[in-house]
């Protein structure tokens, strides 16, 4: 018997009992579905992180007090034998192939407006803000330059801060209450939205030195340095480590660049997308069971045509591969149908929920589709060579 007809004979089969097929594809539908939403949900949170960690530039090197290795935010480490300080970030600023160097220093305080008031964070940072973290200005002008040793007091709000406080009044020149001290309202930032859960537009920007002072610190949190295209993240990290090094008389900081934030948070993402993925496929391991069964089924109710194939002269191997066949049209069907099912709910999630990051991750639909032709050649061998092996009298008797 061609291949050919082996094909067409295995379709009408298929074809011949409707629900029997629906019923046996269905497990398999389900689990290729499955795998394309969880892990189209995991490609999409994946690029929406990494999205998120560039939008701030991609050469940054951060450096943290502390001798330890960590990949979180601001203030990751704090106790260390000699705190990170302004002058520190301005002795970076002199190296070669340095942009700009940004001294952070966070907390939380109460802005005072007029009568109005309320808690909101405070970073005291340098006037490179618009430089480093790729944040504009709506209206005036960002803190100056020069403030490290006598800084005055002067502030820049964030969108919504601005809104909050100024409602539709211009703010710039205004005075506010920051704590216990008053400050000047020098500008106004661009809306930039949320980082990660940080709502950047909820945000005021004074001095450095004014920071350290409100919030009674030695040193500050964090000192992120912008560096040249030009120059490679391991040479900056050889140059800030060595100054560092005369400068505290020993290693007691922690540097990361931006490069080695992307690479961990790359691996740790694509494993959690792995993962979604294999809970997906366990309904594809389901699928399979419901393929081994109905056809054992089959088996045993086509016994007499069987017996019958084998005493018009059909050999073993014919056989073997007709009800091979079977199963390997019922797994392709439900693997095309789960595909498209899930490419349809994938693009569903999108439109109705635009807030949530989906992307199809096409390496994992089409390894869900071969998965799927696999299970059902696997699954399909054991009723196969069950019904290759009747005798053809037996067979012919069972009717």
């Amino acid at each position: 018997m061609h291949y050919s007809d082996l094909i067409k004979l295995s379709y009408r089969t298929v074809i011949s009992h409707k629900l029997r097929s629906c019923l046996t594809a269905l497990g398999l539908v389900i689990g290729i579905a499955a795998v394309i939403i969880l892990t189209s949900i995991g490609r999409g949170i994946h690029h929406y992180v990494l999205a998120e960690f560039t939008q701030f530039g991609t050469h940054l090197v951060a450096v943290f007090p502390g001798k330890t290795t960590t990949l979180g935010l601001s203030g990751a480490t704090i106790s260390t034998v000699r705190p990170l300080t302004v002058a520190d970030a301005v002795s970076i600023a002199k190296l070669d192939n340095i942009m700009a160097v940004l001294p952070l220093v966070q907390g939380n305080a109460r802005i005072e407006a007029g009568k109005k008031q309320r808690r909101s964070t405070v970073l005291g940072v340098g006037s490179a803000v618009p430089e480093v973290w790729k944040i504009n200005i709506a209206n005036g002008r960002f803190l100056p330059a020069g403030e490290q040793v006598n800084p005055r007091a002067f502030a820049v709000l964030g969108h919504k801060l601005a809104q909050e406080l100024f409602a539709h009044t211009n703010p710039l020149g205004q005075r506010i209450r920051i704590g216990s001290d008053r400050f000047r309202v020098l500008g106004v930032m661009e809306k930039k939205g949320q980082m990660l859960g940080f709502d950047m537009d909820d945000t005021i920007y004074i001095p450095t030195a004014k920071a350290l002072e409100l919030f009674d610190r030695q040193g500050v949190m964090e000192i992120d340095v912008l560096y040249s295209s030009h120059a490679s993240a391991a040479s900056i990290e050889r140059s800030i480590k060595r100054l560092l090094i005369t400068r505290h008389g020993g290693e007691d900081f922690s540097l990361i660049t931006q490069d080695q934030m992307l690479k961990s948070m790359d691996s740790i993402l694509n494993i959690l997308t792995l993962a979604v993925g294999a809970l997906g496929g366990i309904s594809l391991l389901v699928g399979s069971v419901g393929i081994l069964t109905i056809m054992t089924i089959a088996v045993s109710e086509r016994i007499s045509e069987i017996g019958l194939l084998r005493a018009l002269g059909a050999e073993q191997g014919t056989v073997f591969k007709l009800f091979l066949a079977e199963a390997l049209v019922l797994s392709f069907a439900g693997g095309l149908v789960g595909v498209l099912l899930g490419v349809l709910i994938v693009q569903i999630i999108g439109y109705a929920l635009p807030g949530l990051p989906v992307q199809l991750a096409w390496v994992y639909i089409m390894a869900a589709f071969v998965v799927s032709v696999l299970i059902g050649l696997i699954a399909g061998v054991i009723p196969a060579m069950k019904a290759a092996r009747l005798n053809p009298l037996e067979a012919l008797r069972a009717e």
